[in-house]
């Protein structure tokens, strides 16, 4: 779905509440409270949206609090993202912060596809964790085991690693 026009861009300067629709391509790098609509959207460094973000591709660098659709997802090492993410490909640099739920789908723009996605997202929020306490009994056991000065850590023993 590209354009032959010129990309919009979108200055960091410009704060904006509403949508934004275009078939084109948008370089943002303001601040909006809204949904974005487009066929390819970069959203710069700087950048926020408090909203749905909806396009053919899309490259986050910034700030999105709402849910991403979208066929392409790219997740920059600066991005923070706080929702849902519905996607055909997605990748994800060393440093992004997601915080959400996250589904491949063939067909992410549909409404059809979006509609399980929020339906299948459980509705209650996750049970807190419970506070980890030590019994007297498994006290007393680590007390009575004296502590090798040198003794390597369980977990950087070498016959015990998961890594290896």
């Amino acid at each position: 779905m590209k354009s032959a026009g010129v990309p919009s861009i979108i200055s960091s300067d410009v704060v904006m509440r509403g949508n934004i629709n275009s078939a084109g391509e948008i370089q943002f790098d303001g601040a909006l409270e809204g949904d974005v609509k487009a066929g390819s959207l970069i959203i710069g460094e700087k950048a926020s949206v408090k909203g749905e973000v909806i396009c053919e591709t899309v490259t986050v660098r910034g700030r999105v609090e709402g849910g991403i659709r979208a066929k392409s997802v790219s997740l920059a090492s600066t991005a923070h993202i706080q929702g849902d993410i519905l996607h055909s490909s997605l990748s994800v640099e060393t440093g992004a912060h997601f915080e959400g739920n996250c589904r491949h789908s063939d067909d992410p723009l549909s409404e059809t596809s979006a509609k399980d996605f929020r339906r299948a997202r459980p509705s209650s929020p996750a049970p807190a964790p419970r506070p980890v306490t030590s019994s007297n009994d498994e006290v007393a056991e680590m007390s009575d085991r004296p502590a090798a000065a040198n003794e390597t850590p369980s977990f950087l023993n070498a016959g015990r690693s998961p890594l290896r």
